[in-house]
């Protein structure tokens, strides 16, 4: 038998999983479970099971809402020690117009860089005509906004040395470093920070970070629209909804070194 021949027993069911993950992966939108059976020719039951065994495996997602499916953060655990930070941001992509498309929000995908700054690596925006516009490459201090406190929560830095870098921030209306630092103590229990316009005016964020292996913050995903936008009911939802992606992101990227991660949120 050659390098190249198959083997003389294929496992049918692995094939069939892997050509479902092959043909969400060529897909730019998540699809129902009729159309992937139809288009693969799959039993449709069968189709069905290799799916649900896909999603507790985090290769695949599944959206409840429109009953459809799209590629897991699980692939990058899977290909971590060949992939790159760059890969991570293209694994990321899907996800934030998601969540741009189903909160009417801008997401952004901030990446930790030296001296104490973020850089935007990538963002998506919805089609609504009413929302925040922000520019890739844009730097902003670490310790600023929603992601601001992400970061300091798990910077592994004392009190007294938040309370220097914090100092040195420029807000327009500045939370006290009271009320700070009881947000960076939410984001260790829930996995998200809020910043009610603290930063800009009128503009609410919400944040989540990305851990490494070492609990370390390497990345931020944030949310931001207007405060008009949101209802207590929405933003909690968007909350929620961004924490559980950047906790399967955080899963991927550590290599499954974090697995208990805001469970109790």
């Amino acid at each position: 038998m050659t390098a190249t021949s198959p083997p003389e027993k294929l496992v049918g069911a692995l094939s069939s999983g892997l050509k479902i993950l092959r043909y969400l992966a060529s897909s730019s939108t998540p699809i129902g479970v009729t159309r992937i059976a139809k288009d693969l020719e799959l039993n449709a039951s069968t189709c069905f099971n290799l799916l649900k065994t896909l999603v507790h495996e985090r290769l695949v997602t599944f959206d409840e809402s429109t009953k459809t499916y799209s590629m897991g953060l699980g692939l990058v655990e899977l290909a971590k020690g060949s992939l790159e930070k760059a890969s991570y941001v293209r694994m990321m992509r899907p996800h934030l117009q998601e969540l741009a498309d189903r909160h009417n929000i801008t997401t952004t995908l901030w990446q930790r860089s030296r001296d104490d700054r973020v850089v935007l690596v990538d963002l998506a925006e919805s089609g609504s005509a009413m929302r925040v516009h922000m520019s890739i490459g844009q730097r902003l201090p670490m310790y600023i906004a929603a992601l601001g406190r992400c970061m300091a929560a798990h910077s592994g830095l004392t009190p007294t040395e938040i309370r220097r870098k914090v100092s040195e921030l420029r807000w327009d209306e500045g939370p006290s470093f009271e009320t700070y630092m009881s947000e960076v103590e939410e984001v260790r229990r829930k996995g998200y920070a809020v910043d009610h316009g603290n930063y800009v005016k009128g503009v609410i964020t919400v944040s989540s970070p990305i851990l490494d292996f070492q609990s370390r913050p390497v990345m931020a995903a944030s949310a931001v629209g207007f405060s008009s936008q949101f209802s207590p009911k929405s933003l909690q939802a968007l909350c929620e909804d961004l924490r559980d992606r950047c906790r399967e992101a955080t899963i991927a990227v550590s290599g499954g070194a974090v697995q208990k991660l805001w469970e109790s949120a």
